[in-house]
């Protein structure tokens, strides 16, 4: 009788320790608290602890039985402007954007890594990424670059060569650019410190992160600070 209570002790406190607090090994992974996660079975997430932090972690996750399993994860570094709500950012100030967006293609300076299936463009000398708020190409890849697209307003890409070794283009004001809200959001490798806006992962992480996305799963990114108005579970 008295083992009985004391086996019986020992497994109250066992569960008691695992808990469903924030720490809890019951709690839903991230994927299963996000508001959506894009319909596919791939998700990238990249968070940051608040608005101003320029330091965060990128996940990336797969969906398999029904659940949502970690592939991989490393730090991730943002605008050094921190972040901002992607429906109310301002171009030019070096926030990233928050929110949930598909990945449209690939790109580099150098060859894609092995294994990856995404669409992947290779930069040249004449590959721009125009940011001019008056031409017709406004957050476009452009090559050449024409004349209504300013080069002072544009990224001649092949100049980054640190950070545009590779790169997954990220569909903020992609589809219907809004003039002044930003162009030229990508996930990129890490150059010295912050990005202007962008996402970035060290090299071996954006090489894994590349090899292992399949554009027939539909990966999204989620960009989001761990609570607050722009919370990534609200995206």
């Amino acid at each position: 009788m008295r083992r009985s209570l004391v086996t019986a002790a020992v497994l109250l406190a066992l569960a008691g320790s695992l808990g469903t607090g924030p720490g809890g090994a019951d709690r839903p992974v991230l994927p299963d608290r996000l508001a959506d996660t894009g319909g596919g079975s791939q998700l990238i997430t990249a968070e940051a602890p608040d608005t101003g932090s320029t330091t965060g972690t990128v996940t990336w996750w797969e969906r398999r039985g029904g659940s949502w399993t970690e592939a991989g994860s490393a730090p991730a570094r943002f605008g050094g402007g921190g972040l901002a709500d992607g429906e109310t950012r301002e171009q030019g100030t070096s926030t990233t954007p928050t929110g949930l967006y598909d990945l449209p293609y690939a790109f580099g300076i150098e060859d894609a890594p092995a294994g990856t299936r995404y669409p992947y463009r290779e930069v040249t000398e004449d590959s721009w990424w125009c940011q001019d708020n008056d031409s017709r190409a406004y957050n476009r890849w452009v090559e050449p670059r024409p004349a209504h697209c300013r080069a002072a307003e544009a990224e001649h890409l092949v100049s980054y060569g640190t950070q545009y070794a590779r790169a997954l283009v990220i569909g903020f004001n992609y589809d219907r650019p809004v003039r002044g809200r930003g162009a030229g959001i990508f996930l990129h490798v890490n150059g010295r410190g912050a990005t202007a806006g962008c996402v970035s992962v060290p090299a071996d992480a954006m090489a894994e992160i590349l090899a292992w996305a399949d554009p027939a799963r539909e990966p999204h990114i989620a960009v989001g600070t761990s609570s607050g108005p722009t919370a990534i579970t609200r995206y």
